[in-house]
């Protein structure tokens, strides 16, 4: 009787697929980029979707779906000096300060702040080296093959196995994950989040600059990133009807073409949108032979 039930349900899943209605080349900017469906992971259409590339902020949606996973939110993180330390863009926390893990997170995917990862990784593993082992870890158990992180805010780094990078369709992977949590969800499509420290004493807003969310009907998700090695970088997921979509760019341009990432991101959006749908090869239009 299970043979047979997990036959039935095999058959059920692959009766469902997804075709292409056309192919045609795209005009992009970014250097690498895929449109992946979110659901069968199959890459839709991609440029040097395997180049290994710095992908700079974008690592922070990696950052934040490990803490949802392994720490308490509503627990304390206190300030160590070399999160202090962090470049801009940052928060300004200071030494000594202690943080709900929930508001840093708030600060981590809408302004981007690089103290606050560094913070919560601290706070999740005891250090920035051992946060890095767990963080590629689970980034393998995704089925990333192309990835190394070495910061938990994505600023360019070097270590012993490499420099800080990814491949568009790791990154595309990776998000493919994170939408499926709904605290994640909840992080990144806020407006506005307004929080203080654990003293009360300093008050803080922070507001969302994922400008994509206002740019298309059922856009989910996405975070921005930039350094001066990784360019303009963007990772962003919609959903239509049945079918979710999530784009990665890696190098899109420098400064003064800081709008590239969402001209790009619209470009493979419609493609992916306008070409794939979902269809049951058993339905009364499927033209093809049936094996009996």
């Amino acid at each position: 009787m299970k043979t047979i039930v997990s036959v039935f349900l095999y058959v059920i899943i692959c009766s469902i697929q997804i075709y292409a209605v056309s192919a045609e080349e795209i005009n992009l900017n970014a250097k690498a980029a895929v449109i992946m469906d979110a659901e069968s992971g199959k890459i839709l259409y991609e440029k040097s979707k395997d180049q290994k590339m710095p992908n700079a902020s974008t690592t922070k949606i990696l950052t934040c779906l490990y803490i949802l996973k392994h720490c308490d939110l509503d627990q304390m993180a206190e300030v160590s000096k070399n999160a202090a330390m962090q470049p801009k863009v940052r928060l300004g926390v200071r030494e000594g300060e202690k943080y709900k893990v929930k508001d840093l997170l708030y600060g981590l995917m809408l302004e981007s702040y690089n103290d606050c990862a560094v913070v919560l990784a601290e706070h999740a593993e005891g250090s920035v080296e051992k946060f890095e082992k767990r963080m590629n870890q689970m980034a393998e158990n995704l089925g990333t093959l192309n990835t190394h992180f070495v910061t938990p805010n994505g600023l360019d780094g070097i270590d012993k196995k490499g420099r800080h990078e990814t491949t568009a369709q790791d990154l595309a992977k990776i998000m493919a994950r994170c939408i499926k949590n709904q605290q994640f969800l909840e992080i990144t499509q806020t407006k506005q989040y307004t929080f203080t420290d654990g003293s009360r004493k300093r008050r803080f807003i922070c507001n969302n600059h994922n400008a994509f969310l206002s740019m298309m009907d059922g856009a989910l998700s996405g975070k921005t990133g930039f350094t001066a090695q990784a360019g303009y970088c963007y990772v962003g997921a919609v959903k239509q009807d049945d079918r979710c979509f999530i784009v990665a760019l890696l190098a899109c341009g420098w400064p003064n073409n800081k709008n590239y990432k969402w001209s790009d991101t619209r470009k493979l959006m419609e493609y992916g949108l306008e070409n794939y749908t979902y269809r049951d090869v058993f339905d009364n239009s499927f033209q093809g032979t049936v094996v009996k």
